[in-house]
């Protein structure tokens, strides 16, 4: 499995994340706010596998993860993304034969630039990037992680087509950093928002959408992600496929002593 960073590869970790633009129509707040955003959530997990969902600690996918400007792809490359809840994932990239290794763990991360042959610990800022992408996931928010760290509030219906609106529910930190979730009226996940600071101090917005959910193990999950940046669309994440609960060993996040040990591919 998320933008603030020149490094293209690495918008991958930012495409998960949330806020609502202005002038979307949200009605105010109910009384039982939380209650009804519980209720949301819980819907929303039922939709999604109910225990089995909840029970899952490991994620392994793959696919193709797609540069865009303007509706047309700039390029892509081929990823494989290894998560371990809550705060573990390494993502590998390749595109003509060259590799590029994206991991994080907690506090802590490194980076593998296959073209250059330079193998880098990551700085504060990437580090903190990805632990707000981590923050503004649906996993985070749905798995309850920000429990204790964030609190979680009902904003009401926005309008998401003809006939159609979507319930809002949003998590503010105690930092501030708030994330706002879009679900289907079934429960299905459409829709996460956030605002960020780009390097000029003016506001930045980063949506992700959620579509083609495919059944995995008995549990739902979105095959695709379209990651927006100020309403364009800049990359898109397309699951080729999906495993879950698989044994992880906690070496394949440590930073290697030699470039030489990440010419071989992940296996598992």
């Amino acid at each position: 499995m998320n933008s603030e960073n020149n490094n293209k590869f690495y918008k991958f970790f930012f495409i998960l994340a949330v806020i609502i633009c202005a002038g979307i129509n949200v009605f105010s707040q109910n009384t039982k706010t939380d209650e009804k955003a519980e209720a949301v959530i819980k819907k929303a997990v039922e939709m999604l596998g109910g225990d089995r969902y909840l029970q899952v600690k490991t994620q392994i996918g793959r696919g193709k993860y797609s540069i865009m400007r303007e509706g047309v792809v700039l390029s892509f490359q081929n990823f494989v993304d290894v998560i371990v809840f809550p705060e573990s994932e390494r993502t590998e990239f390749k595109s003509s034969g060259i590799k590029i290794v994206q991991t994080n763990s907690g506090n802590t991360g490194w980076i593998f630039d296959g073209a250059a042959q330079v193998l880098n610990d990551q700085t504060e800022e990437q580090v903190e990037g990805f632990k707000r992408g981590m923050r503004a996931s649906l996993d985070n928010l749905l798995r309850g992680n920000w429990r204790g760290k964030a609190e979680l509030s009902y904003i009401g219906k926005r309008q998401a087509g003809i006939g159609i609106r979507n319930d809002v529910v949003k998590l503010t930190y105690d930092d501030g950093f708030a994330v706002e979730f879009e679900f289907a009226a079934d429960g299905l996940p459409m829709k996460a928002i956030y605002k960020r600071l780009n390097a000029d101090n003016e506001d930045v917005k980063e949506e992700d959408r959620y579509a083609q959910f495919v059944d995995v193990q008995s549990i739902k999950t979105p095959f695709i992600i379209d990651h927006f940046t100020n309403d364009l669309q800049t990359s898109r994440i397309n699951y080729e496929s999906i495993e879950f609960n698989k044994n992880i060993s906690d070496k394949i996040f440590a930073k290697p002593s030699s470039v030489k040990e990440l010419k071989k591919d992940l296996k598992f």
